[in-house]
């Protein structure tokens, strides 16, 4: 396979262990030392992995209460054949949020070494 379907297959991944709350499928497509990061009213927010991994194995999952998956891919900005900046998109009950996911592409192929993310929207 080439470099951009590695790379799609490892954002399918994020995007069914959001879905399935697959902690397995999760701690796989994130580097253990990696980053997440949001700004609310102000403050900045950081998280690890680990505790964002036990956050979603906490959660219901998306697919349990049978909603239809809403994810998608809005920009890919290569930086080099081993490292790109994926934006997407992607629905979890009634939020909907926009990530910028950092990958690389090293021994355990790709995977994410750094997340921003932002809640653009709550479904009422």
């Amino acid at each position: 396979m080439d470099s951009t379907t590695d790379l799609l297959d490892a954002v399918q991944t994020y995007f069914d262990a959001l879905y399935y709350c697959d902690t397995e499928k999760l701690n796989k497509v994130f580097h253990k030392d990696s980053s997440l990061f949001d700004v609310d009213e102000g403050k900045v927010f950081v998280e690890s992995i680990s505790s964002f991994s036990k956050d979603v194995g906490g959660r219901i999952s998306p697919a349990s209460k049978k909603q239809k998956p809403e994810a998608e891919i809005l920009m890919i900005d290569w930086l080099s054949p081993a490292c790109a900046t994926v934006k997407i998109r992607i629905k979890a009950h009634n939020n909907i949020f926009v990530d910028h996911l950092g990958f690389v592409n090293g021994e355990n192929g790709w995977q994410i070494v750094s997340k921003i993310w932002h809640l653009e929207k709550v479904i009422e």
